[in-house]
């Protein structure tokens, strides 16, 4: 089974960028503790702070081989109506995560638009949430 996680904007700084918040544990590492953690699964990875970026990796997934996605559409969640059309077109399942809690921050991130067509959405468990959302792909 092939995953891909894609990391949406600022998540490249993960473990420099609030660590309060985030945590301090780099991407890269959390992509190798996964990758450790499910080596049953080809996990593939791209980060992107480009909206357009992200709309065709979703889109592209199918062709290539993907089974599901894990998305974190990081601040696009709560204003891009064109990552949450791109999930709605295409078949591959798509589990959103966050790593905060987003239900207990500001206002403006309780509004998720990018949630609407996913598989399931899972915020508040730090890094953990990543094997949460591929543990639900893999079922």
């Amino acid at each position: 089974m092939k995953l891909l996680i894609i990391n949406g904007p600022n998540l490249n700084l993960l473990g420099a960028r609030e660590p309060q918040i985030y945590g301090d544990t780099a991407l890269d590492a959390v992509l190798d503790t996964l990758r450790a953690r499910f080596p049953q699964v080809e996990l593939l990875h791209e980060q992107s702070n480009h909206e357009g970026r992200i709309i065709d990796l979703i889109q592209q997934a199918n062709a290539n081989g993907i089974s599901g996605i894990v998305l974190n559409p990081g601040g696009y969640s709560h204003s891009s109506v064109a990552i949450a059309d791109a999930i709605l077109a295409v078949e591959t399942p798509v589990v959103e995560v966050h790593i905060s809690n987003i239900f207990a921050r500001e206002d403006f991130r309780q509004r998720h638009v990018t949630a609407v067509g996913t598989r399931g959405f899972i915020a508040g468990f730090g890094i953990e949430g990543y094997a949460l959302a591929i543990q639900s792909l893999l079922k």
